[in-house]
């Protein structure tokens, strides 16, 4: 699976590009074999609740809003079971409206969880707009059809690859014939519940980002936020669901018979009462009401000044050396004044020539700047992994400090195995993108410190002006950082010859962690197979650092 993964690494954003890499050789085959998309059908236009709507969110939080003005209420959620309960309770919770937007929305066993519970909401009578990007949608998709069907609920899909007459080789054949349109992705990640409630951050809707999947479990961030950055996050979502690259899904849907539609849905339901049956699925779907929670304070909230950084949908209608990325000019205003330390956790960091002069001469400077990534082994875009493994070099002879996420399995900080157990993964890796800036500012949210969130993909981020959070992340950040979960890369010292074969010009470095509790120093890509380091050297001589 590696190579065909690599081979499409360059096109699309992360997760699950394996669907499109099965289409590579249909499109040698099918030399022309396009289509041309048709505008979208028109669609009547709705917006997002207004935030003065009466509700029991609006009036659980009225009292902290008033007591903090000019405020936003937060609630960090590191771990993938609480960020997934949350979800499900905030979903539970809505009483005019739910806008849902996802980069990736599976259907596996915590995504056909969530579906059902916006049926249940729809059901209710709560008004649901759903807006996925296609790149990881099944061309046939009951699930998605058989929540479209429903009077409340609306989805519309984000830069589709065809409509619903689009053949698949056709598809395939977009996808090289219309690359620069196709390659633009959304990649913003927002729940939002009567205008009041939003999470927002880096997990998408699948196993891997809530502890659900027995082999891969994404360390990540959200935020459950509360406040007047709400309605900024649903003015963002507006921008996306009128946008012209949004199409109703009837419109890019093959489809489907009713009575595949009906039995889809009798499925769903039944796949909530199965997770109904077991006490960790009780659990976690019968969370107690967040409006309550608001109240007798079980549901925390810090509260501080915060802003939204958001890209528009018309940030993919210019050419992408002509693009600006909010989150990206945020951050990089913030980091400009950095006096004393700059932390940047990026799970996929590819830092180009211009990056790493800036955080040099942030380093120049005096301030300290640190770096969390993924490790070789540890990343799930190996190509990705190469963009960056080139300017360590420059990073480290600048004196940035650079830490490598290992692919520990749970907690326990040893090698993995292919041993799970319960509520485990055999393999951990970082997907959560976090910046702290002199442990008084953070930026979080679903943009990475790579080309293709800066210039290719649209982006979302909180920036929060807190020095008591962004002393937690830092805390965060130093556990994370720790010879136990990570890599320190460093340079090799001088006379030692790389171990394999490397550029002549890139000198031998060495990564210093852990392993059974005992300081160990590894001279090659530890725990990296084979197969991995042959895939990124390959793309290591490549140039393809503006597509990663």
């Amino acid at each position: 699976m590696l190579p065909a993964r690599a081979l499409v690494s360059c096109v699309v954003q992360p997760v699950r590009r394996w669907r499109i890499a099965m289409l590579i050789p249909l499109v040698m085959l099918a030399g022309a074999c396009t289509s041309v998309r048709p505008p979208p059908e028109p669609s009547p236009w709705t917006s997002h609740t207004p935030a003065a709507t009466p509700g029991e969110l609006a009036a659980a939080l009225a009292p902290a809003i008033r007591a903090h003005p000019r405020q936003s209420g937060f609630q960090l959620l590191s771990t993938g079971s609480a960020a997934f309960t949350t979800r499900l309770a905030l979903v539970q919770s809505a009483q005019h409206s739910l806008d849902v937007q996802y980069y990736s929305a599976g259907e596996d066993i915590t995504g056909r969880l969530l579906l059902q519970s916006l049926l249940y909401a729809a059901d209710r009578g709560v008004r649901v707009r759903m807006l996925v990007d296609d790149i990881n949608r099944r061309h046939t998709d009951p699930a998605f059809a058989a929540l479209d069907q429903h009077r409340n609920i609306e989805i519309r899909v984000f830069n589709p690859f065809g409509t619903r007459d689009t053949t698949l080789l056709e598809r395939a054949g977009n996808l090289l014939t219309q690359f620069d349109q196709l390659n633009r992705r959304m990649h913003n990640k927002a729940l939002i519940a009567d205008n009041q409630l939003a999470i927002v951050g880096g997990r998408n809707l699948g196993d891997e980002y809530f502890d659900a999947n027995p082999d891969l479990s994404f360390r990540d961030f959200d935020l459950l936020c509360a406040g007047p950055v709400v309605e900024a996050v649903s003015r963002s979502f507006d921008h996306f669901w009128t946008s012209p690259q949004s199409y109703p899904l009837k419109q890019v849907q093959s489809k489907i018979d009713k009575e595949t539609l009906d039995a889809t849905r009798d499925a769903l339901a039944q796949h909530w009462r199965d997770a109904d049956t077991v006490p960790a699925g009780h659990e976690a779907l019968n969370q107690p009401p967040l409006a309550a929670g608001l109240r007798d304070g079980t549901v925390p909230l810090f509260w501080a000044p915060a802003e939204l950084a958001a890209d528009t949908p018309d940030k993919l209608d210019a050419p992408a050396t002509e693009t600006q990325s909010a989150p990206a000019d945020k951050l990089r205003q913030l980091a400009a004044k950095a006096q004393r330390e700059v932390l940047i956790i990026s799970p996929y960091f590819v830092p180009l020539d211009g990056g790493v002069r800036f955080l040099s001469t942030l380093a120049q400077r005096g301030v300290k700047v640190r770096v969390l990534t993924n490790s070789l082994a540890a990343t799930d875009v190996v190509p990705v992994h190469a963009g960056y493994a080139r300017y360590r070099p420059a990073l480290l002879q600048a004196g940035i400090e650079l830490y490598e996420f290992k692919p520990i399995r749970s907690d326990d900080g040893e090698r993995p195995t292919r041993r799970v157990t319960f509520g485990g993964s055999s393999k951990a890796s970082l997907h959560g993108k976090a910046y702290v800036i002199d442990r008084r500012d953070v930026v979080l949210g679903s943009f990475n410190l790579d080309p293709r969130s800066v210039r290719l993909n649209t982006e979302l981020a909180i920036v929060i002006h807190s020095p008591e959070f962004a002393e937690r992340m830092a805390r965060i950040f130093d556990r994370a950082t720790s010879p136990r979960s990570s890599f320190r890369v460093e340079l090799a010292p001088p006379g030692t010859a790389p171990p394999t074969p490397t550029p002549p010009t890139m000198p031998a470095l060495r990564w210093v962690g852990e392993e059974n509790g005992k300081p160990r120093t590894f001279d090659v890509e530890p725990y990296a197979t084979f197969s991995r380091n042959a895939v990124a050297g390959a793309f290591t001589l490549l140039p393809s650092d503006d597509l990663l």
